[in-house]
């Protein structure tokens, strides 16, 4: 299968379509600025919309497959189907700096970064929009810099944090500590609750607001273990009656979903496609192969029996006619194309059920056991399974909490691997699955070899050199 990336495409780039990637090659201030239009709210609005669609337009980008495929590799989870060396070293947790994929995902999310900035830096000076317009577009400008810049430092960890568009500073920047970094994070999207609005624009869910910025804080706040201020923000997602943790599992990844926060519309629809995530894991045929699979051992064998989430999200094949070799894949998107052009589905980014899984881990590290406790058995009673029992104490519940985000967030934006990375499990778990293979360095991407080759001042990652 061809494995293709692209630099930037549709109305905000049309400029930029020579540049190489980002920090290798120093790009003029005003190019990428000369191909985004605020002249208008329309144009504005298009030059905003044009980063949602250009993260999903392709297969085999970071906000669809890669994102989530490459991290559920990493955590033991997914694994591909034959031999493939670009992946091979996610399977095996034997990533190079020169890996395509560390350098892709580098590439990509600081593109997005340059092109938040472009906007933010564009509606600024702006004269002629409407007040409501540049306060939304503005934004969703700042939740997209703290979005990328949270997946950079989850993956790499201390990164160059880049806040402007001016190529002469970004192109020397050193790795910024990872603290730093979620400071400005949270900074960015306390502004963008500040400006977006509680509705969707245009309606659809497609494009985020102000829930969606409250969520990703609710995450960040986790992350950096503001265990009351992730509760709160959590609540404050859970409380408003435009969501609900909808009780079929089976409903859940459908196009505007009740209980989505945010999701990528799908883009390229040729065929009769709808999410590049299902066209990818659903096989084209009943016999069919599965491109990714789940791991047998590492996930499948832990759902609990009557685990309604293993029926609605998990289909299996065998593995070649004729024999009893049964193997698992992702089935949460199940249009792999559909005939009558029909979109049912869109890619999901953020969900209600993780702001539940949020909001019990913070109250429960609060030793606030039994609300906790409650908010998870919302997940469990969804999956029709039981509720906890009331005498489970403090760490028996994080570790059912991580139980639950295991078995709730599988294949969705590398959770799985992010978990185990941030509560400092790694180690143990993964030394189980890997063996004397693993290595505790092993929980970050090494910096790209190609970013260290146009600056300097970038230092590698333990392990890496």
């Amino acid at each position: 299968m061809k494995h293709l990336h692209i630099l930037f495409i549709g109305i905000l780039l049309t400029s930029a379509a020579a540049c190489k990637k980002f920090v290798d090659t120093p790009v003029p201030k005003n190019e990428m600025v000369s191909s985004l239009v605020f002249s208008d709210d329309k144009t504005a609005t298009a030059s905003v919309v044009g980063m949602y669609s250009t993260m999903n337009a392709l297969n085999y980008q970071y906000a669809n497959v890669l994102m989530s495929y490459l991290n559920g590799m990493l955590a033991g989870e997914v694994y591909y189907f034959s031999a493939f060396a670009n992946y091979d070293v996610f399977s095996n947790n034997a990533l190079l700096a020169g890996s395509s994929y560390v350098e892709s995902m580098w590439a990509d999310q600081y593109r997005f970064i340059y092109q938040a900035n472009s906007c933010i830096e564009g509606l600024t000076a702006a004269p002629a929009l409407s007040a409501s317009v540049r306060s939304q577009l503005l934004g969703e400008a700042y939740f997209m810099r703290a979005f990328m810049h949270f997946y950079l430092v989850n993956m790499y960890d201390d990164v160059p944090l880049i806040l402007s568009t001016d190529y002469k500073v970004n192109n020397i920047k050193p790795r910024e500590k990872a603290s730093v970094v979620y400071d400005t994070i949270i900074n960015d999207l306390k502004r963008a609750k500040g400006l977006m609005a509680d509705d969707y624009p245009a309606g659809k869910r497609t494009r985020p607001n102000k829930a969606a910025a409250t969520a990703l804080l609710a995450r960040a706040y986790l992350y950096t273990q503001k265990w009351a201020e992730a509760e709160a923000e959590a609540s404050a997602v859970l409380g408003n009656n435009r969501y609900a943790l909808l009780p079929d599992p089976n409903a859940v990844f459908l196009a505007e979903s009740k209980e989505a926060i945010w999701q990528l519309q799908s883009v390229n629809v040729s065929g009769g496609r709808n999410t590049w995530e299902g066209f990818t894991s659903v096989p084209a045929t009943a016999t069919g192969t599965a491109l990714f699979r789940l791991d047998s051992v590492n996930l499948i064998h832990k759902f609990e029996p009557g685990d309604r989430r293993y029926k609605s999200w998990v289909d299996t094949r065998k593995n070649a006619a004729g024999t009893a070799v049964i193997y698992y894949f992702p089935y949460k998107y199940k249009v792999r194309t559909n005939a009558s052009g029909a979109i049912t589905e869109n890619s999901m980014v953020m969900r209600v059920a993780e702001q539940y899984l949020i909001r019990a881990e913070a109250r429960i590290q609060q030793n606030k056991l039994t609300e906790g406790r409650s908010d998870l058995d919302s997940i469990r009673k969804r999956a029709e399974l039981p509720v906890l029992p009331a005498s489970l104490d403090k760490a028996a519940l994080l570790l059912a909490t991580e139980k639950e985000r295991q078995m709730e967030l599988f294949a969705e934006w590398g959770h799985r691997w992010f978990d185990l990375k941030r509560t400092g499990r790694a180690p143990v778990v993964m030394k189980a699955i890997r063996g004397d293979k693993w290595q505790d360095t092993d929980v970050r991407y090494p910096i790209p070899a190609s970013a260290r080759a146009s600056n300097i001042h970038l230092t590698q990652n333990e392990g890496y050199n």
